[in-house]
């Protein structure tokens, strides 16, 4: 019994043990079993698949371009510059070192306490209002004209008869001009009688022996030519009115040349030196030497933490050319400054981030080295008014650059120039290995740029300043040419916020007219070279002109000028050359009007004394 328990407990042991193991298969065998579907390869992975299969030599050549301008992985920092005035001289088996970074830096350490730099901070703030209220505050503010102040405003600006610009003789103004005035020039066409002069100081007449000047004519450039004032310095004079004059006579002196006119003006003027005027003389040039000396000192002697001197350039920039050497009026509007003051402070502040200080804090033991790449450059981009006045670029506008002789050939070596210093950098950038993280954002900025300048109605306008912004994060790297990019991009760009303010990337068209023509239609003249009949008296002749155009655009009169001064308005089609003085050429030159506004003028129609009658050109003026 016992015998058969034994037994069938084992046969029971083992079925156990056989069920056991068979769950044991079956589960391993379920795991097996199961698959999980695998997740599709990324889009990019298949393309570079099916490119790799296509085209395997094409695959090749991209995987290694990509691989060359990703740069090193890991992504790797480019050393600090040596400094360029340590020497080992060797004399036979002498050698001998000379550190002259080193030695300036021993020399001068007793200069770089903070409490120094704090008290000369304050004495260079005094020093430099002192400069400023010189130059500009202790002259009365009614006596400053500007380097384009006239006394007679051009086309029909003062009026029929230029009664709105009266008196016209027996009248004088004490004034003061500021310095460099032989550098401001017409920026659009100007009409002289049958002439037009552009791209130069406006000046008609000075070359009689007193010296006399059509009244429209640039106050302070004319002045200059007759000797009252200089370029350098500026000057006060006093203007006197003397009213009718013929015949203007140019004349070239004192560096500017002024064109003639044959005909008749209402308002004349001459200069006299005597003036009850004080404090005449433009310090621009004593104050950049004083402020160029104070930076020097900042980078050699003082030597503070390289923001501290990035922060005094910026501050030290934008206030010398709020100040002297590019205000935006005369005086100085200091509510103005401020008001753009602090935008540019936290442009700055972007700099500092994103390019100086990788930069400018690498040459701290090369004080001499910082000094001459960041300075020089600095000064050349912030005076960019004298730096760059002979090339022959106002704006980056179409129109600008076909109009003036030389500008597309200045672009093209600019442009030249801009992409040999790109290729060098990206150069840099690739050793680096961040090359496509900067490529990717300009691309970026590209593509926002191209849409932003695609808008209807508006204009793309590349300002100087918004040049600065867009190169400065490419210089973010301690070489001594990006120590040059940011020294001159920070000029640069302190030039442009400072002296016209934060001009407007998009513009539309009547903000870049300025005072050239609009576009409008223009009237004709129907006296022409064929129907004037010479043989009759001037005081019986009558001009005439066509009448008005049926377009819908308003017109409702006409404006006619007469040697460049308004002498009918109204809607008559014709006009009688009675009161003109005969043995002297005439010029004719007519426009639409509507109420206030009046369109372009035509070209002007000559009529000479012989009874020759010359039709005009055509184009508007």
């Amino acid at each position: 019994m016992e015998a058969a328990l034994s037994s069938s407990s084992s046969y029971t042991h083992t079925n156990s043990d056989f069920l056991d193991k068979s769950r044991s298969k079956l589960r391993q065998s379920a795991c097996f079993e199961i698959e999980t579907p695998s997740p599709a390869a990324p889009w990019y992975k298949r393309i570079d698949r099916s490119l790799a299969s296509r085209f395997p030599w094409l695959h090749q050549q991209t995987v290694r371009f990509v691989r060359y301008a990703r740069g090193p992985r890991p992504k790797v920092n480019l050393s600090e510059p040596k400094p360029f005035l340590h020497f080992t001289i060797n004399l036979g088996r002498r050698s001998y070192s000379l550190e002259l970074e080193s030695a300036l830096i021993r020399l001068t350490r007793p200069f770089t306490s903070p409490w120094l730099l704090l008290l000369l901070g304050a004495v260079y703030v005094i020093g430099f209002s002192f400069f400023a209220r010189a130059q500009s505050f202790l002259t009365p503010a009614s006596s400053w004209v500007d380097c384009t102040s006239v006394y007679w405003t051009e086309n029909d600006g003062c009026g029929l008869n230029g009664l709105e610009c009266a008196p016209f003789t027996n009248s004088t103004f004490d004034f003061r001009c500021p310095a460099q005035c032989n550098l401001v020039v017409l920026q659009n066409p100007r009409t002289v009688g049958n002439e037009q002069v552009d791209f130069v100081p406006y000046i008609v007449g000075g070359g009689d022996g007193n010296k006399t000047y059509r009244g429209d004519s640039f106050i302070c450039a004319a002045a200059t030519q007759a000797g009252m004032i200089t370029n350098s310095k500026g000057g006060c004079a006093s203007l006197q009115l003397v009213g009718n004059f013929t015949n203007y006579l140019g004349t070239a002196a004192n560096g500017l040349t002024s064109i003639g006119f044959p005909s008749v003006f209402p308002v004349s003027i001459q200069f006299d030196p005597s003036t009850p005027l004080t404090h005449c003389t433009d310090i621009r040039n004593p104050a950049l030497a004083f402020n160029i000396l104070v930076t020097c000192l900042l980078f050699l002697f003082l030597r503070p933490k390289p923001i501290i001197i990035f922060w005094s350039l910026v501050c030290i920039g934008f206030w010398h050319i709020t100040l002297f050497s590019q205000p935006r009026a005369n005086p100085p509007p200091i509510d103005q400054a401020f008001g753009t003051f602090l935008p540019t402070l936290f442009v700055a502040y972007a700099f500092w981030r994103l390019a100086f200080r990788f930069t400018l804090p690498m040459f701290s033991k090369a004080p001499i080295e910082a000094a001459v790449w960041y300075l020089a450059p600095f000064w050349v981009g912030v005076l960019t008014n004298l730096t760059f006045a002979k090339i022959p670029i106002d704006r980056l506008t179409a129109s600008d650059l076909t109009k003036r002789a030389g500008a597309i050939t200045a672009l093209v070596i600019i442009l030249i120039v801009v992409v040999a210093i790109a290729v060098n950098q990206v150069r840099v950038i690739r050793k680096t290995g961040w090359l496509p993280y900067y490529l990717g954002w300009y691309i970026l900025g590209g593509l926002v740029t191209l849409v932003i300048a695609l808008l209807p109605g508006l204009q793309f306008r590349l300002h100087h300043y918004i040049i600065a912004m867009v190169l400065m994060p490419g210089t973010a790297w301690p070489t001594r040419l990006s120590a040059i990019y940011q020294g001159f991009l920070l000029g640069l760009f302190l030039n442009g916020v400072a002296a016209f303010g934060f001009d407007p990337i998009l513009q539309t068209a009547a903000d870049l007219q300025r005072d050239g023509p609009s576009g409008s239609a223009l009237p004709t003249f129907l006296t022409n070279s064929t129907t004037y009949n010479a043989s009759i008296p001037l005081v019986n002749q009558t001009i005439h002109w066509g009448e008005l155009p049926d377009s819908g655009d308003g017109w409702v009169g006409f404006s006619l000028l007469v040697d460049d001064v308004e002498r009918y308005a109204g809607a008559a089609l014709n006009y009688s050359l009675a009161a003109l003085q005969a043995g002297i050429p005439h010029f004719f030159r007519l426009a639409y009007t509507a109420g206030d506004d009046t369109g372009d003028f035509t070209m002007a129609a000559t009529l000479w004394p012989n009874g020759t009658w010359v039709d005009p050109l055509p184009g508007p003026t």
